[in-house]
């Protein structure tokens, strides 16, 4: 059983994933990782994972930010695409 809320992830129809913004509790049901494992790979820029969008002018470390639904998933398409090229 996971220890992560249950999340509706399937986009509404009339929404465009490229200006959807999601939040961090999509993203890791999306990418099947933990919170800590997102932000250390967002720190390093090789992983290509999608930089957060800031929903605040705050810059305090707990402000709100989400992600892209469209980079989020390009991002996961491309861990299955790298692991097609490596069975290949």
């Amino acid at each position: 059983m996971s220890t992560y809320p249950a999340t509706d992830i399937t986009p509404h129809p009339h929404r465009d994933p490229a200006t959807t913004l999601i939040r961090i509790s999509e993203v890791m049901a999306i990418v099947g990782l933990a919170r800590p494992t997102i932000y250390k790979l967002m720190q390093c820029t090789e992983t290509g994972f999608p930089r957060p969008v800031k929903l605040s002018l705050s810059n305090a470390r707990g402000a709100p930010v989400a992600w892209v639904l469209s980079e989020v998933q390009a991002w996961a398409r491309s861990r299955i695409e790298a692991r097609d090229q490596v069975a290949a």
